[in-house]
């Protein structure tokens, strides 16, 4: 695809793949809210859900390259979800 093509097709990605990070991003604050209740009764991180908050940094993280023209590579959901980009650290005690 053209250049010239390519850059109009980013309105139409941009649009879609904003909408949906951005109810993914509602999804996330409230994970993080009960994530934060859950360390503060257990004292422990649960490793799913900061593994599910890690995809949503990583999809953000490729939506705003694709925008940016930084990269060609489309966001999910044009392509697969992918892997992380940083894999999850929990300190163990």
């Amino acid at each position: 695809m053209s250049e010239r093509k390519e850059a109009w097709m980013r309105i139409v990605v941009g649009i879609v793949s904003g909408i949906i990070l951005g109810l993914w991003k509602m999804l996330i604050q409230v994970v993080a809210i009960i994530h934060w209740i859950i360390v503060v009764f257990s004292g422990k991180r649960s490793k799913d859900l900061a593994i599910f908050a890690n995809y949503w940094n990583t999809q953000a993280y490729r939506f705003i390259r694709y925008m940016t023209f930084t990269t060609n590579e489309r966001p999910w959901p044009f392509t697969e979800l992918g892997k992380n980009i940083e894999p999850v650290y929990l300190k163990k005690k």
